[in-house]
């Protein structure tokens, strides 16, 4: 897994698509035909981090929205962002 913290900052792969529907997406990397489905939490993390945030702000926003522990969210973020760098569905910017 890639090494990422709260300071990566990240951008969306030129070669992905994303469709939300019913509060859940799915990515598709056009070049590699890999698809990839995110849950409603999942899914506001890509949302929050295609508007150009940093980690550490798409934490920010997350743990005003959900009641979690801060270090639970930030875990799970940290985690799917090396899940998507991974998969080639992000970039670092």
């Amino acid at each position: 897994m890639p090494d990422v913290s709260l300071e990566t900052r990240l951008k969306v792969s030129d070669d992905v698509v994303f469709r939300e529907l019913d509060g859940e997406a799915v990515l598709l990397n056009l070049a590699s035909g890999l698809y990839f489905g995110l849950n409603p939490i999942g899914t506001r993390m890509w949302q929050l981090i295609d508007e150009r945030r940093d980690l550490a702000d798409v934490a920010a926003v997350l743990c005003d929205e959900f009641d979690a522990p801060a270090a639970t969210i930030e875990a799970d973020l940290v985690r799917l962002v090396g899940e998507l760098l991974d998969r080639g569905l992000m970039v670092r910017a």
